[in-house]
């Protein structure tokens, strides 16, 4: 049995534009999350470090009314999903394996994946093991860590501050990360989840897992999965904050290279956090693209 904290839902009852029923799965003793809405043809959205599924609000309600499922899955440690307190016990193939888990269950096929951050790396691996749950792809501010990819100035000042940091600040992360202060309600709603700092072993644990060498546990995986999409005509869309740091414009430019792709669509006016930035505009784009698709 995985030690583990519940966060009370209480406190993330009433959130701002976020009107959704969460729905919960039990797995190897803990409750996850998730948000299932719509019908037609299912998008799922992951999110990645260190926000939950309150960050595609804005974005969601055009593929509702272009007539799609949308999914909204909280990684375990994240948003209404139970938070194990061991940093040990997050690991790519973990959330891997969590991922699929959940396609299994909800027996998910035809999706479209849309994958912002850390959400990429797993739900990019998960696609290429299932590809028959997973029909398209769109890419945001993300990408495939190898170990040998260079990190920006900025990723490393974020995950120096998270390591050390002795109260983890997570809505000010996530104010830092949009090119527009999104405000005290919004980044209230990113503490929301995080009752207390041993709850935030997730969000402290996951810029750890990220492989800076090829002999770092994660790498080869990482690599298997690219080359593999090297080789993958499934359509992609990537989108890009035009003003994200810790991820600029020309690491997804380097992302899009390595796949063989074209360079991503720059948002304009969004940080690393698109979603909170141009939510609508980010939203409506990905219908669109599905509908000419």
């Amino acid at each position: 049995m995985t030690d583990a904290i519940r966060t009370p839902d209480v406190l993330l009852d009433g959130l701002p534009g976020f009107p959704w029923e969460t729905r919960f799965r039990a797995y190897d003793g803990l409750r996850l999350a998730h948000i299932d809405e719509g019908e037609g043809a299912p998008v799922l959205m992951l999110h990645g470090e260190p926000t939950w599924s309150f960050l595609w609000r804005k974005v969601v309600p055009p593929l509702l009314e272009a007539g799609r499922r949308v999914i909204l899955p909280d990684l375990p440690g994240f948003g209404r999903s139970d938070k194990p307190i061991d940093r040990d016990w997050y690991s790519y193939d973990r959330h891997v394996h969590l991922l699929a888990a959940l396609l299994e269950d909800l027996d998910v096929r035809d999706a479209t994946f849309v994958l912002h951050d850390w959400g990429g790396p797993i739900g990019l691996r998960v696609a290429v093991e299932q590809p028959e749950r997973v029909a398209r792809l769109v890419l945001m501010d993300t990408g495939l860590f190898t170990g040998r990819q260079p990190m920006s100035p900025a990723w490393q000042r974020f995950a120096a501050f998270v390591e050390r940091a002795e109260e983890l600040p997570i809505g000010f992360l996530v104010r830092r990360g949009c090119a527009s202060d999104p405000g005290d309600e919004v980044a209230a709603a990113y503490d929301a989840p995080f009752p207390n700092e041993a709850s935030k072993a997730g969000a402290r644990a996951f810029p750890a897992i990220l492989p800076q060498d090829p002999g770092d546990p994660g790498a080869a995986e990482g690599a298997r999965v690219l080359a593999a999409l090297r080789e993958d005509r499934r359509p992609l869309l990537m989108l890009w904050g035009e003003e994200d740091q810790p991820l600029p414009p020309s690491a997804g430019e380097a992302f899009a290279s390595a796949l063989g792709r074209p360079a991503p669509t720059l948002v304009r006016g969004a940080g690393h956090y698109l979603q909170e930035d141009r939510g609508e505009l980010v939203g409506t784009t990905i219908a669109d693209w599905l509908q000419s698709s």
